[in-house]
């Protein structure tokens, strides 16, 4: 059973990514503040979940919480500042989104840059220990499946729409035919060869 709250006197926020280990995409990352005391029987780590799952729990969220955002940085901004920096980007971006100012951020994870002056605890595997963490894994992660199921079917042959960019064989077998589109993340290793892509 995940916790409710990692503190009883805090406005608490989850916060997670999806996309950090893709090839090719934005990385997303989303804030949510839950009410005190929240429970729910399913809501889990996204990874943990079926779509269908996700997709339920996506409506309950939003329904539920008091306060939700998402956020994305690209993948040209990727190539420029890391993924690691871009992570923490569209958290903060993220938390700023939100309509309810938290006082303490759970972050799924072990490193964070600080945002503002609020308050943050690091905690790995966060989204299978806090509510808000796992309700912020699902809305980051539905976000960005349907965003990379959009672009399949302008950018056919990639497979986007079953594996969201990540680095599967039918993905990359796409790059070796096709080349790589201008959503593709040029700071990464695309092939484990790497050939002349560029």
């Amino acid at each position: 059973m995940l916790l409710a709250s990692f503190s009883d006197d805090h406005i608490e926020a989850g916060c997670d990514e999806a996309g950090r280990g893709c090839l090719a995409g934005p990385v997303v990352a989303a804030a949510v503040v839950l009410p005190k005391k929240y429970k729910h029987p399913l809501l889990n780590d996204s990874k943990q979940l079926s779509k269908a799952e996700r997709e339920l729990l996506r409506i309950d969220v939003q329904r539920d919480a008091l306060a939700w955002a998402v956020a994305e940085i690209s993948n040209e901004e990727i190539d420029t500042i890391n993924i690691l920096n871009a992570s923490f980007k569209a958290m903060h971006h993220a938390i700023a989104r939100l309509t309810v100012t938290p006082t303490l951020l759970l972050i799924d994870g072990n490193r964070f840059v600080p945002y503002l002056d609020i308050r943050h605890e690091c905690i790995i595997k966060g989204d299978g220990k806090y509510l808000a963490i796992a309700a912020a894994s699902i809305l980051a992660k539905t976000y960005r499946d349907d965003l990379m199921t959009s672009l399949a079917a302008h950018y056919p042959g990639y497979s986007w729409e079953t594996n969201a960019g990540y680095p599967t064989d039918a993905h990359r077998n796409g790059i070796r035919a096709q080349g790589i589109t201008p959503y593709h993340r040029k700071s990464f290793t695309l092939l484990p060869e790497q050939l002349e892509l560029f």
